[in-house]
């Protein structure tokens, strides 16, 4: 599967056309999921364009990504960030997230605090836990955490930069991770991806695992050769022809 997550916590700081507001949005969503993206990793607006978890908005959003993928007859996952950032203190963030209708997945990072208690929220809702993996050093939390057997998908999450600074080659870190994966005993999902000067490098690694792979604003602008896109199905449609040439 290729993912498409169009924003991130960004603004249009990083991209004028990085959507902000729902209507802005859906079309976007519109084109990735007409270029080939099968699913979406959502970081839900308010109103005011400011992120959210509050349910309310979150179900309204998430019932208008369905409608807009049924009339394209296409069936698409839709995953969630569950983000500490959004809404730190931890009771309010549960609470929240147990009244969330329709979401497929949701990212629980490995690197916040409580991550488990979070995990077993999104697991108690039926909803599935995407494992947000940044460095090989997490691998220890997660297989001690119990909740790899359970996971419905492990996203590594490979950034150079902060908060991680992680050394050598984009394709060797992947591997490292996923070896470990492996010799746990582990046969989750796999999604890779890379931020910034590690997103094409990592896309490509996915695709020659069989791995899904994500693209979009949220991870970087820049298309290969170093252009920036235009739209986020820019990206998409450069990922989906490299996914057909592997």
């Amino acid at each position: 599967m290729l993912q498409v997550t169009p924003s991130g916590p960004f603004g249009k700081e990083r991209n004028p056309n990085l959507p902000v507001m729902l209507d802005e949005l859906l079309a976007e969503l519109r084109e990735c999921f007409q270029a080939g993206a099968g699913g979406v990793h959502l970081h839900v607006r308010d109103e005011a364009g400011a992120e959210t978890l509050d349910p309310a908005r979150v179900n309204f959003v998430v019932a208008r990504i369905r409608g807009l993928a049924a009339e394209l007859r296409t069936t698409v996952e839709i995953g969630l960030t569950t983000g500490a950032w959004i809404l730190p203190p931890m009771s309010e963030r549960l609470a929240m997230i147990r009244e969330w209708d329709g979401v497929d997945c949701a990212t629980v990072n490995l690197s916040e605090d409580g991550f488990e208690r979070v995990m077993q929220t999104v697991l108690d809702i039926g909803v599935g836990v995407d494992v947000g993996l940044w460095a090989p050093r997490e691998l220890d939390l997660l297989i001690a955490s119990g909740y790899l057997p359970v996971a419905q998908r492990v996203s590594i999450e490979l950034d150079p930069g902060e908060p991680s600074f992680l050394q050598g080659t984009p394709p060797g870190v992947a591997k490292r991770i996923n070896d470990a994966l492996d010799d746990a005993g582990s046969d989750c999902r796999r999604l890779t991806h890379g931020m910034n000067a590690w997103t094409w490098p990592l896309v490509e690694d996915a695709f020659r695992r069989g791995h899904d792979t994500r693209v979009g604003f949220e991870d970087s602008i820049l298309l290969p050769d170093g252009r920036t896109a235009d739209r986020n199905a820019d990206l998409v449609r450069v990922a989906f022809a490299l996914e057909k040439a592997t």
